[in-house]
């Protein structure tokens, strides 16, 4: 850490040295027989001097000359240590890309490749809990299953739901899937991992990883073995050639090998046990923190801690006659410099502008408090959002009309449940950044929410429309009605809900299809 010190503005040293010059020139103004010794001979000098003997110890100018020194070093912004930018998440984002060809269901890998795979995703998740996670599956075609997301459970459900059924165009294209991820990860803050979990990388896309520039961090995760297996393709079969032996899916370990020896990519084969996953989590952290120092993180700078023994000794200047009471300063130093954390943190406060308070309660994770400091409406807003707040969070991002404020009350009135203000919100961010893909998945999402609530009200008032009853009978004489037995729908509410429930591999294969569908018009 000490041999990162440094200054961030060192030009501003310069004050240290003109405090003193400052204590030079008027301990040369104040010595007399320096002032006269080129102009009075010395033997006569000596007896024209009465009582001005040079005055030793502590001097106002020193007391002054500290202030210029302190305030210097202040502002030239003593540094050793780096610090994130607001709103950039602790943990790297993790892009998660599934190859969905045929083979994947050899069966060489038990239970099959395909489910050792999501096996392996589920450990890697419970390894980074509360870390952004990105689901991306591909065959002849790549698509966006899932867009970056804290929610383990979200992920788990789509990724259940991956299977070449859902893809609809068979094959393999590596290279396009890296592409599309790329593009979807390209207005992230920091630095993420793009994790393969593929039987072999085709070498018509080596090419687009030796020449990758990106700033993500490359893995391969191979998933076979060499002897190969058959491919499942369905309970009891299995895929044959035209002879109708069963073929076997090898997996060419050697490709993979060439991959890691001509690309950044890092490459390794799945294990029984736990070592590749652990391999690839520390990978994951070990990048994301060294492209971090690159680039992601800045210095923080600690000058402004000066600004309170400065601001201490500025006090001790208001004082009649030429002395510093040093006794008020050392009463003043021993009461704060006993006081406890907490009350040395009220004390600063004072000192701290609202944003600057809020920042401090941000930084502990204490965003209840941070809300009531934070004036600059961003932060407030992604204050109040972590404290679970959300219209609050609304009301704050409002006040700003930034596609990132529209796209953060997006994100709260999902939370909220309120499927038309998000799409609104997300529809408002993509104006004015039609090229957030981010925006554009949770567009999606809210969408398909609103869809799914209007499906939900329909089928209500159907239901409601099939519970009326068969006949209705009036007794006209006794005005009275007869007892009878209603007709209506046997369903109970849970059976129903499960029944119009779109499953999300249903979901994904309409999403993929129209997606390929809309690239192959272009």
């Amino acid at each position: 850490m000490i041999t990162e010190f440094h200054f961030l503005r060192p030009w501003w040293l310069l004050a240290v040295a003109a405090a003193l010059l400052l204590i030079w020139l008027l301990d040369r103004q104040s010595d007399m027989r320096s002032r006269w010794k080129n102009f009075i001979a010395p033997n006569l000098l000596d007896h024209l001097l009465v009582g001005r003997e040079r005055v030793r110890g502590l001097r106002p100018v020193h007391h002054v000359a500290l202030l210029v020194a302190l305030s210097g070093i202040a502002v030239a912004g003593p540094t050793w240590e780096r610090e994130r930018p607001p709103f950039v998440e602790d943990t790297a984002p993790l892009a998660v890309v599934i190859d969905l060809g045929q083979t994947m269901n050899a069966t060489d890998i038990t239970p099959t490749r395909l489910e050792r795979a999501k096996l392996k995703v589920q450990d890697i998740m419970a390894r980074r809990q509360g870390a952004r996670t990105a689901l991306f599956a591909y065959a002849g075609s790549a698509h966006m299953a899932l867009p970056l997301t804290d929610d383990a459970a979200l992920v788990a459900t789509y990724l259940a739901a991956l299977s070449p059924a859902v893809m609809p165009v068979p094959g393999k294209d590596t290279a396009s899937a890296l592409e599309a991820v790329e593009a979807a990860l390209a207005d992230e803050t920091a630095p993420g991992t793009i994790l393969f979990l593929t039987d072999g990388v085709e070498r018509g896309a080596f090419p687009a990883f030796s020449g990758y520039k990106g700033r993500n961090d490359l893995m391969v995760l191979g998933i076979g073995t060499p002897e190969g297996g058959p491919v499942k393709i369905g309970d009891g079969e299995y895929l044959t050639d035209r002879t109708g032996a069963r073929v076997l899916a090898q997996f060419d370990v050697d490709a993979l090998k060439e991959l890691q020896s001509s690309s950044p990519a890092q490459v390794a084969t799945v294990t029984l046990d736990d070592g590749d996953v652990d391999w690839i989590v520390r990978r994951i952290q070990t990048s994301f923190a060294q492209k971090s120092e690159e680039g992601l993180t800045r210095w923080r700078d600690f000058g402004w801690y000066l600004t309170i023994p400065v601001a201490l000794l500025t006090a001790l200047t208001f004082r009649p006659g030429q002395k510093i009471h040093w006794l008020g300063a050392l009463f003043l130093f021993l009461v704060l410099g006993g006081a406890p954390p907490a009350q040395a943190a009220d004390f600063a406060d004072p000192w701290l502008t609202p944003d600057q308070q809020g920042q401090r309660a941000f930084d502990r994770g204490d965003f209840q408090a941070a809300g009531e400091h934070f004036i600059d409406p961003a932060w407030l807003g992604a204050a109040l959002y972590r404290a679970g707040r959300y219209q609050d969070a609304i009301d704050a991002f409002a006040r700003s009309t930034t596609a990132e404020s529209y796209f953060n009350q997006g994100n709260a009135l999902m939370h909220l449940d309120k499927a038309d203000e998000a799409i609104a919100a997300y529809q408002q961010a993509l104006k004015q950044r039609p090229q957030w893909e981010e925006a554009k998945a949770n567009l999606a999402l809210a969408e398909r929410r609103k869809q799914q609530k209007d499906d939900e009200d329909e089928e209500q008032q159907q239901e409601a429309a099939d519970l009326s009853p068969d006949k209705i009978q009036f007794d006209d004489k006794g005005k009275r009605g007869k007892e009878g037995r209603v007709g209506g729908g046997a369903q109970s509410a849970e059976l129903w809900m499960r029944n119009i429930q779109v499953s999300p591999a249903d979901l994904l294969a309409r999403k993929f299809a129209i997606e390929a569908s809309g690239a192959a018009k272009q």
